[in-house]
């Protein structure tokens, strides 16, 4: 392994700056080889730092020229080693002139300013903007910024910054010009730029107050007819941050841009928000239910970093989740309110736990587990992290659910009372929560600073002869690297009690209170290591409730029955508990089937994808036949058939867990066993349930012009999901009902729930319909994304199947989406497959990591991160993962980014 480790940056190391940035005026002169960026910047020693060198910060940059006050610095004068410029010995009050030289066309890494598609585009989050020029680029120096574009007018007839316009006109050689100010200070990470061919679509729009702005949409041309449902998610987003939040856009125009090369999802520079095109562009023909869901969920989060992220913003980069978490947390209560119904809002709920669950508590469990808020890091790229983003969500949502809606929304008025236009801490924010509320939140603090995922394990006593229920709490945390022991942790268990006929009961904690004037969701306060609830008046023995909504991110056990599950499945007012039932009971039942497979060493070591052979191993090693899953047949059935719940909320119900939420409830992981047992299950349901699944397909058609709606999505969802189910009969009567729905379909949705099932069934016309499919979307790169997931995940597709598709002319590893689409999702989305007993899966991730290292390492990272779990895998396959990271371990000028993720894989 390399030895020149980069070094480690510690939180508690923190200081302040030893200059502020008052303002920053910049010209460019673009163009693809030789861009030059002329930067003034005026700095001032900050009294909270007296002493300390002016220090800079560069990457992969030439140095033309500096001058300070107005003298031209020789190289004597100041100090350049490595990435660092340090001027000893500068006066209280500097003017920098510096002049730099980029090659933006020869930018693979898509951080600092790049070419795509012939168009410029920045993107600096987190430390990009030191690859434009040598500035103190860390997110506690704020400052104004006037930006000057100069482009040839022909090449690039739009020029696009932060801020307001302030003016524009020829230059009289061929070239342009345009103008930009932005009124607010802003840390470097939110500049951008963008300038290329564009076109765009506009509207005015009114704010609350009355004020208009402009609102814009750019896109490359021949995609403007995909950008509508983007200009409406913006709309929207305005208008819930004012009236849910009191917030209002503060600039004269706001613009988003859309960049098919881009490492991220979107990024929130103030006023001109640079986007993935996976995030903007949408049409029936292009984009299913969950893309047009995706960008309103993506627009409603970069427009909320408006004001949680650039208003306030964060001192440091441990601080990241002090805009991320909470912003996640304000795009999901948008996205659930724009769904409006209560089912709804609890489908929302719980695909947002599914993405908690299935990603970040794998991430806790494993060796780049950290806090919300990190101690160290190596590379800031690798803590763009679920931990961060959607940890941190749940976070924020704990301090509402403690604090009330009410509660928390006086504690986000203090907080921006405070601090607008500052960059503060995550205690900052907690801070603002306590006292807001007059509450002491002194304990909250250890969900930023512990990492892991607490278990809170939940056991009842009920005295008939005192009528009371006593509910006690345990919470412990396993050790996490560096993290050897943890304090309790402040939890929030939301419970209600159900009588026998499936009731709320009235939640009586004060002995001789009125059980009328009860709640019947009461929210405990676990603090310590065990603690007792008692509840009174409770007039027979309930069935708990427990962690309603999911109040707290946590692993919560209780010994349930298979009937209690199937009863809080079919009874639980709350319906994200009545999800949970189900999914306990069906998690049961699959880890029972994982474990007969597992008593033959065949089934254990070899996968051939067949579902029905995985059924009759199960049968012959049980002595029972597998279809004798009668408590969770039953339950599902009744869910099926229960009209009274919106189909959203039966179609997520009926989803079995998934193969990675399986895999987190095995000591040692079998991924061949477990896609064989899931596939049995699936296939035992589709048999036991085919003429209540075939009436749910044909009870939930959406006839006439497409809409994204959530009814109609919902009932395109449970459609589709019953059309998957049936595909596992693999029979001529189900090969015609999908190739009927692929022929015919007049939605994105429609057609790519057809074709996945034509992927993964024996039907004739499947090789056909891939070609037709690709034929017909082939200028189109996001539907040709999905053409290589489809492939990529589907269960007979191995790594020479991967291999070959990688050849394809469409495929590049240039382009982040297109990697995404195929190689990660194969390592991440394909586990029986990619887990190959020979290892092969292996040697193909770690070719590819090697591969994105030299392009673009951020995204090199991403996939390094599928073998940071190897130890938790049965042996065979954990030697072969080790020697696979041994292998980039060992390759020379390996970027941070992956030398991160892998010598800590290895060395935890």
């Amino acid at each position: 392994m390399r030895t020149d480790t980069p070094p480690t940056i510690y939180r508690q190391q923190y200081a302040a700056p030893a200059y502020r940035v008052e303002q920053v005026e910049m010209g460019f002169d673009l163009d693809p080889e030789d861009t030059r960026v002329a930067t003034r910047s005026t700095l001032v020693r900050n009294p909270d730092s007296p002493e300390g060198d002016l220090v800079l910060h560069g990457h992969e940059l030439r140095l033309v020229q500096i001058r300070m006050n107005g003298k031209v610095l020789s190289p004597g004068q100041y100090q350049l080693d490595g990435d660092t410029l340090r001027i000893a010995g500068a006066p209280h009050r500097v003017t920098l002139d510096i002049e730099t030289a980029l090659q933006p066309g020869r930018n693979t890494s898509l951080m600092g300013l790049y070419v795509s598609s012939g168009n410029f585009f920045t993107q600096c989050e987190a430390e990009g903007f030191r690859k434009i020029t040598y500035f103190p680029d860390r997110p506690d120096v704020m400052a104004k910024y006037t930006v000057m574009l100069r482009a040839d007018k022909a090449r690039y007839p739009v020029l696009l910054g932060n801020g307001n316009l302030v003016e524009q006109g020829d230059l009289g050689d061929g070239r342009h010009y345009a103008l930009w100010e932005d009124p607010f200070k802003k840390p470097s990470y939110l500049f951008a730029l963008v300038a290329g061919n564009l076109v765009c679509q506009e509207e005015a729009f009114q704010l609350k107050s009355g004020r208009e702005v402009l609102l814009q949409v750019w896109v490359e041309h021949g995609n403007l007819d995909k950008t509508q449902h983007a200009m409406d998610s913006l709309k929207n987003s305005i208008r819930w941050d004012e009236e849910r939040f009191n917030l209002e856009l503060d600039l004269d125009r706001f613009m988003i841009v859309a960049v098919g090369d881009f490492n991220m999802g979107a990024m929130e520079n103030k006023g001109l928000n640079i986007f993935n095109t996976k995030y903007v562009l949408a049409n029936p023909r292009i984009a299913t239910d969950i893309d047009y869901a995706n960008i309103e969920a993506v627009v409603g989060h970069e427009y909320f970093h408006n004001w949680t992220g650039n208003r306030v913003t964060c001192r440091d980069w441990f601080q990241l989740s002090l805009k991320e978490g909470l912003t996640v947390f304000r795009d999901q209560e948008f996205s659930a309110d724009m769904i409006g119904s209560a089912s709804g809002r609890a489908v929302k709920r719980i695909e947002d736990v599914r993405v908690l669950r299935q990603t970040q508590f794998p991430e806790d469990a494993g060796p780049m587990a950290h806090p919300v808020r990190p101690d160290s890091y190596i590379e800031i790229n690798n803590f763009y992290t679920v931990t961060v983003y959607e940890k941190g969500a749940e976070v924020v949502r704990m301090y509402q659910t403690l604090l009330g809606r009410d509660g928390f929304n006086r504690g986000m008025a203090l907080y921006f009372q405070r601090h607008d236009g500052q960059a503060v801490t995550c205690d900052d924010f907690r801070s603002a929560m306590a006292d807001a509320n007059r509450r002491d939140l002194s304990q909250f603090e250890r969900w930023y600073s512990q990492a892991g995922t607490p278990h809170v394990s939940a056991t009842g006593e009920y005295d008939a002869q005192a009528r009371t229920y006593t509910l006690t709490l345990a919470q412990t945390c396993k050790p996490t690297p560096g993290q050897e022991q943890k304090l309790p942790f402040h939890i929030p268990v939301a419970v209600g009690l159900l009588d026998a006929g499936g009731h709320d009961m009235p939640l009586v904690q004060t002995p001789g209170a009125v059980a009328a004037d009860a709640q019947t969701t009461a929210v405990l306060e676990l603090t310590e290591a065990h603690q007792s609830f008692v509840f009174h008046q409770v007039g027979e023995y309930p069935v708990p409730s427990l962690l309603r909504n999911f109040s707290a991110p946590v692993v919560l056990s209780h010994d349930y029955t298979d009937a209690e599950l199937a009863f809080l499945m079919e009874h639980d007012s709350d319906p994200f508990n009545r999800w949970e039932g189900g999914q306990r009971l069906a998690t049961r039942r699959l880890l029972v089937l994982v474990d007969k497979l597992l008593l033959t060493d065949s089934a254990a070591q070899t996968f051939d994808g067949d579902a029905a052979d995985a059924a009759a191993a199960m049968a012959a090693s049980a002595g029972a036949p597998v279809a004798e899953q009668s408590a969770l047949v039953s339950a599902l059935r009744s869910t099926l058939r229960h009209t009274g719940l919106d189909p959203e909320f039966r179609e997520v119900a009926l989803t079995l867990p998934s193969e990675t939420m399986l895999s987190e409830q095995m000591d040692v992981i079998h991924p061949h066993a477990i896609h064989r047992a899931r596939q049995a299950l699936r296939r035992v349901l589709a048999e036991q349930l085919r003429e209540d699944l075939e009436a749910a397909y044909h009870d939930n058609q959406t006839p006439g012009p497409y809409s994204p709606d959530a009814q109609s999505a919902g009932k395109r969802g449970l459609k589709n999901l019953a059309l998957s189910y049936l595909s596992e009969l693999d029979d001529e009567r189900t090969h015609a009902l999908i190739q009927t729905q692929y022929d015919h379909a007049g939605n994105m949705t429609d057609r790519m729930a057809a074709l996945t099932a034509l992927v993964n069934s024996s039907a004739p016309g499947r090789q056909a319909s891939l070609e037709h499919f690709y034929r017909d979307f082939e200028h189109e790169a996001l539907v040709i994304d999905k053409w290589f997931t489809l492939q990529a995940t589907e269960r007979s597709t191995d790594v020479a199947a991967v291999r070959a598709l990688a050849r394809h002319p469409a495929f590049t590893l240039k382009n982040p989406n297109r990697v995404r689409s195929l190689v990660l999702a194969f390592c991440s989305s394909n586990p029986a497959q990619f887990h190959a007993a020979d290892g092969s899966g292996y040697a193909f991730w770690a070719e590819h990591v090697i591969a994105l290292n030299a392009i673009n390492p951020q995204v090199a990272a991403r996939l390094a991160r599928a073998l940071d779990r190897w130890r938790k895998y049965a042996p065979p396959l954990r030697e072969k993962m080790r020697a696979a990271l041994q292998r980039v371990a060992d390759t020379p000028a390996l970027s941070g980014d992956v030398l991160e993720v892998i010598s800590k894989s290895l060395a935890n």
